[in-house]
């Protein structure tokens, strides 16, 4: 009897040390620039989520998990903001999340890193090599990175001649842990 009364002492903590736990974002910019008729074009996604447990110590078990929602996509344009939230485009009724997942992470050296992340948009996912630096200061958890990807690949409009297939994403995201 005593044991049973231990396990279920027991499991509740088990199992509650392995529950992600969202971190709180305490500062975040994602934007990111593409060309429009040959023009830069430049705009902001917004409400980050995120859950990070990393390590430079252990990188093998470090993981990152985020998401933005893709009805905040701002080009401070709001005909073309609609545009860009309708079924050509990010068609954000259907997909309201844009996710990344870490599969594995590098040194580089310094604060330098470069993860590989499963990125999903418009319910389709690819590998992204992203590189990035960490920095850490008490609780507060700094990456900033940066890499471009093409919007085809992840059925974001058409093929267009006047606009860039690349599209350039910059993350500065500061969380508390």
């Amino acid at each position: 009897m005593k044991k049973y009364i231990l396990a279920l002492f027991i499991i509740p903590i088990v199992c509650g040390a392995f529950t992600p736990v969202n971190n709180t974002v305490t500062r975040s910019a994602i934007t990111f620039q593409t060309k429009n008729m040959g023009i830069g074009v430049d705009g902001t996604i917004g409400g980050l989520q995120v859950n990070v447990q990393f390590s430079p110590a252990n990188l093998a078990s470090s993981s990152i998990e985020a998401s933005v929602e893709a009805n905040t996509i701002n080009t401070d344009n709001s005909s073309r903001d609609e545009h860009l939230k309708g079924e050509d485009f990010f068609n954000v009724t259907h997909y309201p999340k844009i996710t990344m997942k870490s599969v594995s992470f590098k040194h580089r050296s310094g604060n330098n890193y470069t993860g590989l992340f499963n990125l999903t948009i418009k319910g389709k996912t690819k590998s992204m090599e992203i590189p990035f630096t960490f920095t850490q200061n008490g609780n507060n958890l700094a990456f900033k990175g940066s890499f471009k990807l093409n919007r085809l690949e992840f059925g974001i409009g058409d093929s267009s001649l006047v606009l860039s297939d690349n599209v350039t994403v910059n993350i500065d995201a500061e969380v508390s842990g």
